[in-house]
Parts: structure tokens; sequence; C-alpha cells
């Protein structure tokens, strides 16, 4: 998730706007002027193209413009409303497949200004168990998607494969011993129920060495958040906190699986995310 079309799409609308609103201002009221002089039926039958023309709008004008309706509608739902993500790791597994498009709910969190991501309207607050994506704190430019497991003031244990929020241990129950063949991650692991928060999520554990323990105290202002394939996800066991500001939105829903280019789009994981 590199690829920074958030900022493409907000130059594009700007670009887009300036000639829009350029031409509203020059050449739009020429146009009119130009029609009033006809009679009616010239009006009737001249199209579209040859009324551009009449005012004499260069043409790469007309054509630029042109875009910026859909551009903002676009802008405008993605920014504030619900923006498309697609999974490229496997560090959410089992939850989140390689390959699946969610979509990310941009208003629960508060509303944001596009790009900067500023909150200038507060909604709700992010809660234990959300699926969330931000903006990694190391690279803002890359976006991340993990479990909020601590919120700011949270004590956070992992030591043993067992996770321990302010004292109280986060229970799991085993679901299923998983080989090679049977799990995506393509190795041996054992599949848990976990329950955060009252959120029932699963979650894998590989039967190798817990990657990194320890013991975090959230600041304020920070969120703590896990990958659920605990032992093979790059979190806040690693590299630290996540910053409110960097906080995009919850993944509330999978609506398409596509995993590889020439292959044909499926429809299997579709469903809310738990």
């Amino acid at each position: 998730m590199s690829f920074d079309f958030e900022l493409i799409l907000a130059i594009a609308f700007l670009v887009t706007g300036i000639f829009w609103v350029y031409d509203r201002v020059v050449f739009l009221p020429k146009r009119k002027e130009a029609l009033a002089a006809m009679s009616e039926d010239a009006r009737q039958a001249i199209s579209k193209e040859a009324q551009q023309r009449l005012a004499n709008t260069p043409r790469v004008v007309s054509e630029v413009k042109s875009y910026f309706m859909i551009i903002a509608i676009i802008f405008g739902v993605r920014s504030f409303v619900v923006e498309p993500f697609q999974i490229p790791s496997g560090s959410m597994l089992p939850t989140l497949q390689i390959g699946d498009f969610i979509l990310v709910n941009k208003f629960e969190y508060g509303i944001r200004l596009p790009v900067l991501n500023t909150k200038i309207i507060p909604t709700t607050e992010p809660e234990r168990g959300d699926v969330v994506v931000f903006k990694y704190p190391l690279n803002p430019n890359l976006n991340y998607i993990k479990r909020l497991v601590g919120l700011p003031g949270d004590h956070i244990i992992y030591r043993n494969k067992e996770l321990t929020v302010n004292g109280q241990s986060v229970s799991k129950t085993l679901l299923a011993k998983l080989n090679e063949s049977l799990n995506p991650s393509k190795e041996p692991v054992e599949l848990f129920n976990e329950n955060l928060n009252a959120v029932e999520h699963e979650v894998y554990n590989s039967y190798r060495f817990t990657p990194h323990e320890g013991e975090w105290t959230v600041p304020e202002g920070h969120y703590f958040v896990m990958g659920d394939n605990r032992d093979n996800s790059a979190d806040s066991r690693f590299w630290g906190f996540v910053p409110e500001e960097n906080m995009k939105g919850r993944a509330f829903y999978v609506w398409l699986y596509w995993n590889e280019f020439f292959s044909i789009p499926s429809i299997k994981n579709n469903g809310l995310i738990k």
C-alpha cells in the first residue's frame, strides 16, 4: 500500500478545478451570449462540442475541465466517506488474505483533511479490537493495517504467545493445528479464536519461537497495534506506537479477492471484517 494515490487524486482535483473555474468565469458567459443570439432551432441542433467552439474555448480547457465533476466525486467519497485498499502481506492472516480488497471507513475516527490527515471534526474514538489503517510512523508515505490492541494509557504484555492488557489476560481458544498445506502462510501454525474487548476474531501462532516479547505502556495520543498473524507481523512490538494523527480509518469490509494480476477475481472472502 505504498502508492500515494491520495496525493495524486488531490492534485488532479486541484488542477481540473482550476480549469473548471477558469472556464466558468471566462468562456461560459461568451457561450451563453452566442447561444442567446441564435434561433431556438439552431440552439437545439448544435452539439455540445460546437457550443464550446462558439466562444473559441481552447481545447485543453474543454478537455481538462470535463473531468472535474467525476474527479471531485471520487475525491470527496475517498477522502471523507470510504477508501479502498488492497492487502499486500500476510501479517493479518487469517483475518485478511493477501490480495483482499477492503473498504475503510474514513469518518469513524474523525473528519480529516485529505493528504494532511489533520482531524477537523471529531466523531468517535478507536476501540480495542478494531482493524485499523494508519500511516506507518517510520514512513508516513506507507499505509499499514493492523489490529488495535492498546489505547492511550494501556499496559501491554506479550510473552509466551500470551497477550495481556492492563493485567487481564486476553482469552483465546484453540481451534485447530494447521500444517503447511492448510495454512496460507506456508508454515505450521495453531489457529485460535481470540476475544479482545468482546471482539472475537481468529489469530495465528507459529510453532516457532515468539519473535519479540516485552512490556509496553502506551503514551497519550498513541495506540499499540499488532497483526493477527502474531509471529509473522512487524508491528508496535518492533517499531513503536501509532500517533493519533496517523490514523486513517477502520477497515470494515472485504469486497474482492484478487491475488495475482493474471488470475480471475473472486468474491469468496466477501464480508464484514471481525
